[in-house]
């Protein structure tokens, strides 16, 4: 059974996705702020966060911003701020997901199973372009031997580029990758991971890691670090 930790002020959207997530199998830990969030993750070590953007004393995107020092658990945004600035830097702090509210139960809990899995499924392959390792089984990826440290979405994302190097990927097939079939996602949630992954990418020396084939959408470049 996978723990989920929600962190949300309205006990009003906890109990609901209580009810959602253990109806659906999951085990649920709780928190009304980022402070109490923090602690939690330290105690119960979830397998994924919904977390809520706009709440007292530590808000969403700061705890983000401080997860991510140290933890790369997938990271689903929930919240009533549906600005686009919010979302671009919910996913550039490194979240996986963002959902609006108010939302479905039905559809939290399969973008939840979505990520879960996209997070988990063992390919026992590794492939190599230039500085660039993916190994598939441990969804883990180096640039020039150090550490490439991806989301869960971002992996998705690099990984079917990985796998077939020269190949041009629309942003549907992209997306189909990262967030299943059934669930629309806006273009520019791709092109925010794009660049997430792109700045990461070039922190470790490698400015062109994801090329953009313009009118279609995006492949592997050579992988070469600087």
């Amino acid at each position: 059974m996978k723990t989920v930790l929600i962190v949300d002020d309205d006990v009003h959207i906890r109990d609901v996705l209580k009810f959602a997530l253990g109806d659906a199998g999951f085990s649920v830990v709780e928190a009304a702020n980022g402070n109490q969030a923090l602690g939690v993750v330290k105690r119960a070590v979830p397998e994924l966060i919904i977390l809520d953007i706009g709440m007292p004393e530590m808000d969403g995107l700061e705890m983000c911003r401080e997860l991510r020092k140290t933890s790369q658990v997938p990271i689903l945004f929930l919240t009533a701020r549906n600005d686009e600035i919010d979302r671009i830097l919910a996913f550039e702090l490194g979240g996986d997901d963002y959902l609006s509210k108010p939302f479905s139960p039905r559809e939290l809990v399969l973008r939840v199973k979505a990520i879960l899995k996209r997070g988990s499924e063992p390919i026992a392959q590794t492939v190599s372009t230039g500085d660039l390792v993916v190994e598939q089984e441990t969804h883990r990826a180096t640039l020039n031997g150090k550490s490439l440290e991806l989301t869960a979405r971002e992996f998705s994302l690099l990984n079917p580029l990985a796998q077939n190097p020269g190949r041009i990927f629309t942003k549907g097939q992209l997306m189909a990758h990262i967030y299943g079939e059934n669930i629309y996602v806006e273009n520019r949630t791709l092109d925010s991971h794009v660049r997430n992954l792109r700045a990461k990418a070039r922190a470790l020396g490698c400015d062109d890691l994801v090329v953009t084939a313009h009118g279609i959408g995006f492949r592997l470049g050579d992988c070469v670090c600087q």
